[in-house]
Parts: structure tokens; sequence; C-alpha cells
């Protein structure tokens, strides 16, 4: 144990802790089928063909669907309820950023530029996994949050989010800037 690093002691004890959660799931799938235990064993080896270890397979099925079981020739009654289990088990990890703008035009159509500029932003081009929410703090102010999978990513769409609603109001004859 002397020789093993601090590094390596986590990742061992946290490569465990998702074998026995992966152990769970199966057990929980197989109670919600009523199957014997000799079919786990045929389901884990038909997983551990195509990917590393088990809880992998059911942490990508929490995220995408059953459909990540038919590259390991699963049936369709097993991976719904290894699909199920997981994503009732599995907790996918998101990141979270958000930024105050301040967006306003003393122009007669102000409002519509203001509406204008919130709504290209939210149209801004993002891949599917990623939301944008604009909520109105009360205004000029008005609060953009962004959920994604990972944190460098959900940062630079909020920037890509915020500049497309400043520039777009600043262009409509409007004021507006970063606040947060």
């Amino acid at each position: 144990m002397r020789r093993v690093t601090g590094r390596e002691k986590s990742d061992k004890l946290l490569e465990w802790k998702k074998g026995k959660k992966a152990e769970l799931i199966l057990k929980a799938a197989a109670e919600k089928l009523t199957t014997d235990p000799k079919k786990i064993e045929e389901i884990r080896n038909k997983i551990l063909s195509k990917y590393p270890n088990v809880f992998d397979a059911l942490e990508e099925s929490a995220e995408v669907g059953d459909k990540v079981y038919t590259k390991a020739d699963i049936e369709p009654e097993w991976a719904a309820a290894l699909t199920e289990t997981a994503k009732q088990k599995i907790k996918i990890e998101t990141a979270d950023v958000t930024a105050t703008i301040e967006i306003s035009s003393t122009k007669p159509d102000g409002i519509e530029s203001v509406r204008t500029a919130l709504l290209n932003a939210a149209k801004i081009k993002k891949p599917s996994d990623v939301t944008v929410d604009i909520y109105t703090i009360g205004a000029p102010k008005y609060k953009i949050e962004i959920v994604a999978k990972d944190y460098s990513e959900a940062e630079k769409i909020l920037q890509e989010v915020v500049n497309e609603a400043v520039n777009t109001i600043n262009t409509l004859g409007g004021a507006g800037r970063q606040l947060s």
C-alpha cells in the first residue's frame, strides 16, 4: 500500500464503487424482468464484449437511451430495463454557467429590439445536448444560463450567446453590455 500513490488509490476506489453500482443496476433490471441469475452473467459478458466495463455502458445508456445495447446484441426487453434502471440510478454530471447582461433601447420600437436581441441569442447554433435559457431579472437586466456536459463548452457557448445579444441590440440602435 505504501508504494501506491494517493491518486492511484482513489482511482481504484472509484472504479470499485462504479463496479458495485453496475452490479446493483444489473440485479435491479433482472428483478424487473424476473429472470434467473445466469442471465445476468450472460448480459454482463455481452456488455463487456463491447465496453471496457459495465458501468460505462450503463452510463452511456442513461444519456442516449437503449440503442447502446444493440451493439452488444442484447434483447430489447433487457435493453429497456437496463436503460430505465440506469436513468434512475446514475446522475449524469453537467456544467452550469450563467451570465447577466443589460440591454435596453430608447427608440420607439425598443421593446421589439430587446426581444429580437434575446431571441437571436437563444437561437445561437449549439449541440443538441446543450440548453440555453434566458430569464428576465427586471428590465434591462437578463440572466443567461447554459447547461452542457463540459464546462469549457458551456463557457464558449455562453460567450457566443452574450455576444449575439449585445451585438444585435447595438446594431438595432440600443445599448448592451455584460455585467457578470
